[in-house]
């Protein structure tokens, strides 16, 4: 079977990269999303054959049909449901497109199997309860999920809903659940691998540009979550990485453990009373050599291959912003080839 792909808020391409791991054959036929930063970076990977800046409430059953799109790929806003956000759920104006979706859906007569990926916190929404009326109404069998790059040996936590969908036949694992691992008989050897520890992605030669700027060290550097080059773990990384310090993302230093635990040992020592006291805090504070992780390295985290670039013109905090707002892309594979099995 040839897959025609249909990826929507397609953003820098994670489900495009995502259909590629999965080795299915096929090919996008279409892509569709409004933020113009992110569709220059698609364009750069992609060529600009099958991407459309558009509104995806623009989207029509015609339109799908024309495309003979048998696969619907895609990761809706996930602001309304995030727990940081107002949690306006259907409310929110950014859901309306996943809305025009779900009345879209029973029509699209071509479409055999949907993925959908969303922030953790999306399976007690409306808009969730929308979606899984429309996939019934349209005669799909549908499973859901609760996983995270760790459980693919990525040393990166960022925990997702996933919704799989296929009209072809039912899923030979249980539904009625939110699976929050892969079912045991379909687990391969993506899941069963060793952890990669953070040393096999950071990269050489890093520009100081990358290093925690002496206020955020002075004032917030025990709040971060620093990581070390033996240890296999980092936090989910966010578009407000680099400009927020506390829960964006994880730092890294090139020390180990102890030498990190010394330096931090010594700098308790210190009473912070006088300008003195506080210069020779930072002077400490400098030894662990804190940076952040760079856009390429936080790619790798994020399961990007290697051939992945961004345009020149993208500054690194628009990098940032674009892959905090994307997917992992060795989960969704993985989720991709379950789905198609």
């Amino acid at each position: 079977m040839e897959f025609r792909v249909l990826e929507l808020f397609s953003g820098i391409g994670g489900m495009h990269y995502a259909f590629k791991y999965a080795q299915l054959p096929g090919e996008v036929v279409a892509a569709l999303d409004v933020n113009t930063v992110a569709n220059a970076v698609y364009v750069h990977n992609y060529g600009t054959t099958h991407l459309k800046t558009r509104n995806i409430q623009s989207l029509s059953e015609k339109e799908v049909r024309q495309l003979n799109a048998n696969v619907l790929l895609m990761s809706p806003p996930c602001q309304p449901h995030t727990r940081q956000g107002l949690q306006r759920d259907v409310d929110d104006k950014r859901s309306c497109a996943l809305s025009h979706l779900c009345c879209l859906l029973p029509f699209c007569e071509t479409l055999d199997y949907v993925l959908m990926e969303n922030v953790k916190g999306f399976e007690a929404s409306q808009a969730r309860q929308q979606f899984i009326e429309a996939l019934e109404k349209a005669g799909f069998h549908w499973r859901e999920f609760i996983l995270t790059p760790t459980q693919f040996s990525v040393p990166n936590t960022r925990y997702r809903y996933y919704c799989i969908a296929r009209k072809s036949k039912d899923f030979d694992f249980a539904g009625g659940k939110i699976w929050e691992h892969m079912p045991a008989a379909e687990t391969n050897n993506a899941s069963q691998q060793t952890m990669s520890k953070i040393s096999s992605i950071v990269e050489p030669n890093v520009s100081d540009e990358t290093l925690v700027p002496d206020d955020v060290l002075s004032k917030r550097v025990l709040v971060m979550d620093i990581i070390h080059p033996s240890q296999s773990r980092s936090m989910c990384f966010t578009k407000g990485y680099t400009h927020y310090t506390e829960g964006t993302g994880s730092a890294f230093t090139p020390l180990s453990e102890e030498q990190a635990h010394s330096i931090f040992e010594a700098v308790k020592q210190i009473d912070t009373g006088s300008d003195e006291a506080q210069r020779r805090r930072l002077e400490l504070l400098r030894q662990l050599k804190l940076r952040y992780f760079t856009p390429r390295e936080v790619a790798r985290l994020m399961s990007f291959p290697e051939y992945f670039e961004f345009p020149a013109e993208t500054t690194n905090r628009q990098k940032y912003r674009l892959l905090g707002n994307s997917i992992n892309v060795r989960v969704v594979g993985e989720l991709l080839k379950l789905l198609t099995s």
